[in-house]
């Protein structure tokens, strides 16, 4: 899956993503599509691509983030996405719960 684009060292990159997420488990569909998901937003964190969005430029690095989370797990939804999805849905109360009240709330 590797894309033209693509520098030697993202390439390198992707590989190596790829390779440690079908070690620990991932298919090796949803492993390529992780690490491209990672190397485009390393891309656009570096100034690499055409387009980038805000999420991508703005939001914590890829490698900080898989650190703060490597601990625990694939823990499923982060609290902001569910409390998202409580926001979309109408839950009242919302606000107070925590992670895994939300969770119980939006019924997934």
């Amino acid at each position: 899956m590797p894309q033209q684009g693509w520098s030697a060292k993202r390439e390198r990159q992707y590989e190596h993503v790829k390779d440690g997420l079908t070690d620990r488990g991932r298919s090796e569909e949803q492993a390529a599509e992780i690490a491209a998901r990672t190397v485009n937003k390393e891309r656009a964190r570096a100034g690499e691509s055409e387009q980038a969005s805000r999420t991508s430029t703005e939001d914590i690095s890829s490698g900080r983030r898989g650190g703060l989370r490597s601990h625990r797990g694939a823990g499923g939804r982060t609290k902001a996405q569910l409390y998202a999805e409580a926001r979309a849905q109408g839950i009242e109360g919302r606000s107070t719960m925590s992670k895994a009240e939300l969770e119980r709330a939006v019924g997934r």
